[in-house]
């Protein structure tokens, strides 16, 4: 395992999680209809998350939430040595004509992004769509993709690796800075 730095503890992950839902509060009206679809597998943690805070928070906003999986839209589907692992999607609801905000954990290069705006679109046209991500890697984008929320920017060199951890996955809430990818 290859040493890592801290940088997002537990108390301040939490506070970083209310600070994006009052962004969401700020941004939309009271009775407004959200739908919070999360990428598989981190934005789903995300999504789940911060759709448990809203709902402890009593807004007067209408949410659902689903879980997408982009594994068949990603560029470098057939690229790959081993073949990629599919995960559920789970929308059970179009999105025609609604908001919708796209949550991812980590916003590397832009690709998974991509692919997931692609994804979306087998469930209607959104009337709009933004864009959360807990960790913003900055400058190492590929694309011209920009989120609209963001939990904390890093900037990192290419051969970094950003691993988040969840409270109720990893029994833990932080995010880590590694040198080399890890084995996750």
């Amino acid at each position: 395992m290859h040493n890592g730095k801290t940088i997002l503890q537990s108390e301040r992950f939490g506070l970083m999680i209310m600070r994006l839902c009052h962004e969401i509060m700020e941004r939309n009206e009271a009775g407004d209809e959200l739908y919070l679809i999360g990428i598989q597998t981190g934005g789903v943690l995300l999504a789940e998350r911060i759709y448990d805070q809203l709902q402890g928070m009593k807004t007067d906003l209408t949410l659902k939430t689903g879980k997408l999986d982009i594994t068949f839209y990603r560029d470098d589907y057939r690229r790959r040595k081993e073949p990629l692992q599919a995960t559920a999607t789970e929308l059970d609801f179009l999105i025609e004509g609604k908001s919708v905000i796209l949550l991812d954990d980590v916003l590397y290069t832009g690709r998974t992004i991509q692919a997931a705006m692609s994804a979306i679109q087998s469930f209607g046209r959104p009337a709009r769509v933004e864009l959360m991500v807990l960790v913003d890697r900055r400058f190492n984008r590929q694309l011209p993709i920009r989120p609209d929320y963001i939990g904390i920017q890093v900037d990192t060199p290419d051969e970094s690796y950003v691993r988040v951890y969840w409270q109720s996955k990893d029994k833990m809430d932080k995010v880590r800075l590694y040198s080399k990818e890890i084995s996750v």
